[in-house]
């Protein structure tokens, strides 16, 4: 299996997953942390993918190409996915083939078999929740991460991964033909008053040089869905109080970087994983809008002590778009 072939996991790492995992499944949205070596020289470098799992069609494959190339010429150490991992609803269950179609079968580069850290997407929660969550999962491919919500600490840099699906009204209130499994998640608003709470304790408690939030849901986009008004109600004021430097999310399936006009906050769209939207764009402030490509495609971070740099490709591996920060001008923004 093309998971096992190539740099196997820590076991130490492998077993703590399992343990953790286990319980990520409470609606008290407790953060469970992972420790992610850096590289020697302190760095870390990454791929970012979502909205990806159609069993290789609408050039998925294409794009895990493209991953695996640009992923060994950077090193990377680990890959992000932003969530909608497995089309249309999710897994029907542990044994649905669609877990080795969609994931294990397709990106089998040397490069990409490192740990995927996975949040889950609203097309995620329309299929059986336990079954991405369950460290059976896990067992079949080694690479597999995913919890609701969960912290990774990288040394220099702490990532938070965020449970935005049960934000958003609209799944609740009007979920049309769709069924959504909220098996842990309810009480609502108990998960969502905890998930805040320890949202905002994590980043304050933070030492780290940064700090990336990481959701399956837009703040703010140009893209089909546009701002996710429940997030920005209730998610970007905690942001903004504890000085974020990147927020990462999918949903919308093009590649986009916003940056805020009233903080450091910059927001990245990575949700080109396979079926994208072409031509649906809406406006959005000049001032605030980097970049935006309606295809296929994915974005790579690279992390210093003193540097963030963001660079995002296309589906035959051209760079569209590239962005870096220093530490010491994010500083400045702050203040």
């Amino acid at each position: 299996m093309a998971a096992t072939k190539y740099r196997p996991i820590n076991l130490i790492f492998y077993v703590y997953s399992l343990i953790i995992i286990f319980s990520a499944h409470s609606s008290t949205a407790e953060l469970q942390r992972l420790l992610q070596p850096a590289k020697p020289d302190g760095s870390v470098s990454f791929l970012v993918i979502g909205d990806w799992g159609r069993r290789g069609s609408y050039n998925q494959s294409q794009v895990a190409l493209q991953m695996g190339e640009i992923g060994d010429k950077l090193d990377i150490d680990f890959v992000i996915s932003t969530g909608d991992n497995f089309y249309d609803n999710g897994l029907t269950g542990l044994h649905d083939l669609a877990f080795q179609d969609s994931f294990t079968n397709i990106y089998t580069a040397p490069s990409l078999q490192k740990p995927w850290y996975t949040v889950l997407g609203n097309h995620d929660y329309r299929g059986d929740v336990g079954a991405q969550l369950s460290p059976m999962l896990k067992a079949l491919d080694n690479r597999w991460v995913c919890m609701r919500s969960f912290i990774v600490n990288a040394e220099i840099v702490d990532f938070l991964f965020v449970d935005t699906t049960p934000f958003v009204d609209k799944y609740f209130i009007q979920p049309n033909k769709h069924v959504y499994d909220w098996r842990g998640v309810l009480p609502r608003h108990t998960y969502l008053n905890n998930l805040l709470k320890e949202v905002d304790v994590a980043l304050r408690e933070s030492s780290a040089n940064w700090k990336i939030v990481i959701g399956h849901h837009t703040i703010k986009s140009a893209g089909h869905h546009r701002n996710t008004v429940e997030l920005e109600k209730h998610l970007l004021p905690i942001l903004h109080a504890n000085e974020v430097d990147l927020y990462v999310n999918g949903h919308d399936h093009c590649l986009e970087h916003i940056s805020s006009v009233d903080s450091k906050i910059q927001f990245m769209t990575s949700g080109g994983g396979s079926k994208a939207w072409k031509g649906d764009v809406n406006k959005l402030d000049p001032e605030e809008m980097r970049f935006y490509y309606d295809g296929q495609g994915f974005m790579s971070v690279h992390i210093s002590e003193a540097e963030l740099r963001v660079v995002f490709y296309d589906v035959y591996g051209h760079v569209l778009h590239h962005w870096n920060t220093s530490y010491k001008e994010a500083l400045y923004f702050a203040s």
